[in-house]
């Protein structure tokens, strides 16, 4: 059964430390494999990514059938129903136009002192997007990575995908032709993130990798880290619904099980003033469990790591929500507007009772690869900036060197760093001698 937790019991905050403290997955368990197999791709290349298909997706891979074809992803479109190509370039569309706004202006200024200072934003080379295709295929999560990457002006996108058994979900093509992806290999795993990190014969070494993944997938991004840069390590999908009794219980309900249904280790969390609607929610899910096509999943997720929280009032959810610092945060309550003023941590909040977390995933437009396991704190979810980076400039002319530079002299001296002062003092010197 889900854990009940209510802000009056005198274990509340120990129960809520449990609950936000929770780790699904130790990574350290597998980092000696994960290690293994890196090393066996950096040694052997193509070679070792051939043999770990074998082993873990079930086929044969090859020189000739890695990467996926051409004449594969026009088979794909051809496959693809136009409700679904049309929902697909309406969600690209929008995912484009929010990331658009995201994009950073350049600036170039002239300071009292008379240096030039400003800075510049670029996009890197290139990006490795790994999607998932193992229990589930995720054409969102290929829209989700590569557009940003296409807006900040990616040039080359490269994209992994496990295919088991060689089977491939035509959508997951299709959204990777949408999107603008430059190339697509029929690889996954730890030894796919190994080969965008370092490269091998046949797959060109990116600059960065994101995209979410297993456990195996996570920790090889952690292992490889500082050799390319990363998104971010994520956990398991998570929820937190704040909601009072005039909602629908089935609504929330759909809304607590849609992240259960991801993965047993997704967390749902449930907050309301009114224990009562609470148990009309519990009933609501154990009937829209029945006949799930995920139920053993969902079941397993909900009991687990599910949890109901009742509080005196919703005010008193914003303290609560801070802590647990949700990917997910609905507000579906009257005035939303209100609870969010006091709330500091969340991936993304979903306002109001007609925004399911859901319309997120596909279709409103900003990103749904999030923060997860509380990181909230101190992260954001993937952006246009994720592809760029920002070059500072610095200029100046004889005058305002004069202006700051025997301070800088200074400091470098205290630092004991004399060449740093001589570079500076140096050029004064010369001034200084200057006929005036």
């Amino acid at each position: 059964m889900p854990a009940l937790l209510n802000i009056n019991d005198k274990d509340f905050d120990a129960k809520l430390a449990r609950l936000t403290h929770r780790q699904s997955e130790n990574l350290s368990d597998i980092s000696g494999d994960v290690a293994n197999i890196i090393a066996d791709v950096r040694r052997d290349g193509d070679k070792a990514l051939y043999y770990f298909t074998q082993k873990f997706d079930g086929f044969t891979l090859n020189d000739d059938n890695l990467r996926v074809s051409q004449s594969e992803i026009d088979d794909a479109l051809n496959k693809v129903s136009d409700d679904q190509l049309s929902a697909l370039k309406m969600a690209a569309n929008r995912i484009a136009a929010y990331h658009e706004r995201q994009r950073p202006d350049d600036a170039l200024w002239v300071d009292d002192d008379g240096v030039t200072l400003g800075w510049r934003w670029g996009a890197v080379d290139a990006v490795g997007i790994y999607v998932p295709g193992g229990k589930a295929s995720y054409p969102s999560s290929v829209l989700m990575n590569a557009i940003p990457a296409k807006v900040a002006g990616v040039p080359r996108i490269a994209m992994v995908v496990p295919t088991p058994n060689n089977v491939m979900n035509p959508l997951v093509l299709a959204a990777a032709h949408i999107s603008g992806v430059s190339e697509i290999f029929r690889i996954g795993g730890a030894h796919a993130v190994a080969a965008l990190a370092y490269g091998t014969k046949n797959i060109t070494a990116v600059d960065k990798i994101v995209g979410p993944g297993n456990a195996f997938v996570a920790e090889a991004k952690r292992q490889i880290f500082g050799r390319v840069g990363i998104d971010t390590i994520a956990g398991p999908s998570e929820i937190l619904v704040v909601s009072d009794d005039k909602n629908n219980p089935s609504w929330i309900a759909a809304d607590l099980l849609s992240q259960s249904e991801h993965d047993p280790d997704a967390q749902s969390i449930f907050i309301t003033d009114n224990g009562d609607y609470a148990n009309h929610v519990c009933r609501a899910i154990e009937e829209q469990l029945n006949g799930h096509s995920r139920a053993d999943i969902a079941r397993t997720a909900w009991e687990n790591n599910g949890s109901v929280i009742i509080v005196n009032k919703l005010d008193e959810a914003p303290q609560i929500i801070n802590k647990i610092a949700p990917e997910h945060l609905e507000l579906a309550v009257d005035n939303p507007e209100s609870l969010m003023e006091n709330i500091r941590h969340a991936g993304a909040i979903f306002m109001g009772r007609h925004s399911p977390e859901a319309i997120g995933d596909y279709i409103a437009g900003p990103n749904h690869v999030l923060p997860t396991s509380g990181v909230a704190r101190f992260a954001s979810g993937l952006s246009t900036l994720d592809f760029m980076k920002r070059t500072s400039i610095i200029g100046c002319n004889a005058e305002s060197l004069a202006n700051i530079g025997p301070a800088a002299d200074i400091l470098a001296q205290g630092e004991g760093l004399e060449s740093h002062g001589r570079s500076i003092s140096i050029r004064l010197e010369q001034l200084n001698e200057s006929p005036k």
